[in-house]
């Protein structure tokens, strides 16, 4: 079974259409990357797949079950999957601990003893020793953005959505955040990578899905995606991101 089947998935923004039946399935313990120009509809996927944004037709199904299927419980949802943004989305005014066991909490009323030693494990795991405490001012982009990982597998979720982790990054620190999430994979986590690092793609992924005009045109292992492309618009992608250097 797979742990997330998306069939036919069609999304608009008024007249716009943004997904144009989109079929994908990722299996239990995949990395699948998404790759494509800006507005290809690769964000707006990963958002319709944590119901963060509704959708027109087609369905969502978690382990068999769709996520609207009346007996689907939707607080699980946001349990069994977390999602990170290029923004941090960090408050600033709460500490990193405070950050990270907010919605354990709150939501799925853990006890705060429970929350904050799950909390302070994942922060020592991704080499955030010694933060819990501090405030995300007094922290670095690259720190941040670890933190808003460590925030979101702190509701030990089956699913990772990751979307452009690294946009907002300063060169040096992107490699800090891309070895986390290829830690993440060698630990068996289930992942749906939206990103613009084709060497990171290259690396991680166990499938990459080339996206434009709101369709899938082309899946394939990273090796042979990025070496043979079978469709045209996928090598004029690949092409100017070689051209660029960034391949």
């Amino acid at each position: 079974m797979y742990k997330i089947e998306i069939e036919h998935l069609t999304k608009y923004y008024g007249d716009n259409l943004v997904l144009d039946n989109v079929d994908l399935k990722v299996a239990n313990h995949e990395v699948v990357c998404l790759i494509g120009s800006s507005g290809s509809g690769k964000s707006t996927l990963l958002r319709c797949v944590n119901d963060l944004v509704s959708f027109n037709e087609g369905s969502i199904k978690l382990d068999g079950v769709s996520i609207h299927d009346p007996e689907f419980n939707m607080k699980d949802l946001y349990k069994r999957i977390g999602i990170v943004f290029q923004a941090y989305n960090l408050f600033p005014h709460m500490s990193v601990i405070d950050n990270i066991t907010l919605a354990p909490k709150k939501v799925h009323r853990r006890e705060k003893e429970e929350s904050e030693a799950h909390g302070k494990e994942l922060l020592s795991l991704f080499g955030l020793d010694g933060f819990a405490d501090s405030y995300p001012e007094q922290l670095s982009g690259g720190q941040q953005q670890r933190v808003a990982i460590v925030r979101a597998m702190a509701n030990k979720p089956d699913i990772l959505l990751l979307d452009e982790v690294t946009a907002a990054l300063d060169p040096e620190l992107i490699g800090d955040v891309l070895s986390v999430i290829k830690d993440l994979r060698n630990q068996g986590m289930t992942m749906l990578i939206v990103t613009h690092e084709m060497g990171f793609a290259k690396d991680v992924a166990d499938r990459v899905c080339f996206l434009d005009g709101g369709k899938i045109l082309e899946e394939a292992p990273p090796k042979d995606l990025f070496s043979k492309p079978e469709n045209l618009r996928t090598k004029q992608f690949l092409q100017r991101i070689i051209e660029s250097g960034r391949l």
